[in-house]
């Protein structure tokens, strides 16, 4: 399947292997694309020690490589007219040298007629938490919506990826773990909402700005990290990037 790219921001923040950021030196390397930024880069959060998941996915940690995953698929046809699907997952890690981490939301309407068009929604989440002082990233976090053979149907995928790296490991608070898990109750809840798909869309935009701002609240307890510009005494900071694909058919 080819993604449409009406919708698309171009993707940010990318460089390729041993190559640094013109902005200076950085502690995370991307090698992969992480597409596509349209709610920003926040300048903190959080970092871990093991996987938590609040829904299902994939996720390991190995010899200090991190490896997750996680899709939402929805779809929606003559037989299931109207289909939600969400996934929230966080993936906290420790100390780590690489990542190789995948978000996608994916949605299709197929064969639905004029007269009783079909709608579908998928929405995925994903936080990833790892501490490291040089960690070579390779992420992605796309959406896809199609209709098949489907006129009058509405169709969206959303992904949002949190990309948190600090200089060394911590978890999240209980506190902040119970934030989150109220938004993905406000998440699921959408499934049962006949909003508009635009308002669809805002919503889960309002949430994701809600997760980045629990995230760089829990960065304050962050531990600090190393000088890594001796002659400025610049040291290495907390950051959490936050990354939205978002299509609509």
């Amino acid at each position: 399947m080819t993604p449409r790219h009406e919708d698309r921001a171009q993707p940010v923040r990318t460089s390729h292997r041993g190559q640094r950021s013109a902005s200076g030196p950085r502690r995370l390397f991307r090698l992969g694309i992480l597409a596509t930024a349209a709610l920003g880069t926040v300048g903190v959060v959080a970092g871990a020690a093991q996987a938590v998941a609040f829904s299902d996915g994939y996720s390991s940690d190995s010899g200090g490589i991190a490896v997750a995953s996680n899709e939402s698929f929805a779809l929606s046809n003559a037989g299931q007219q109207t289909t939600f699907k969400d996934s929230f997952t966080i993936h906290q890690y420790g100390d780590v040298f690489a990542a190789n981490v995948r978000n996608d939301a994916i949605a299709q309407s197929v064969a639905c007629s004029p007269d009783a068009p079909c709608r579908a929604v998928s929405l995925s989440f994903q936080i990833i938490t790892m501490a490291g002082t040089d960690i070579r990233l390779n992420a992605d976090n796309l959406s896809n919506a199609q209709n098949v053979h489907c006129a009058g149907c509405e169709t969206v995928a959303g992904a949002y990826q949190f990309v948190v790296d600090t200089p060394g490991a911590f978890t999240l608070s209980p506190a902040a773990e119970s934030q989150l898990a109220a938004i993905h109750r406000e998440l699921n809840a959408l499934s049962d909402s006949t909003l508009p798909i635009s308002d669809v869309q805002s919503r889960a935009d309002a949430l994701a700005v809600q997760v980045a701002a629990i995230l760089k609240t829990a960065a304050a307890s962050a531990p600090e990290g190393p000088v890594i510009e001796p002659l400025t005494a610049r040291a290495a900071t907390p950051t959490v990037s936050v990354y939205r694909d978002f299509q609509r058919s």
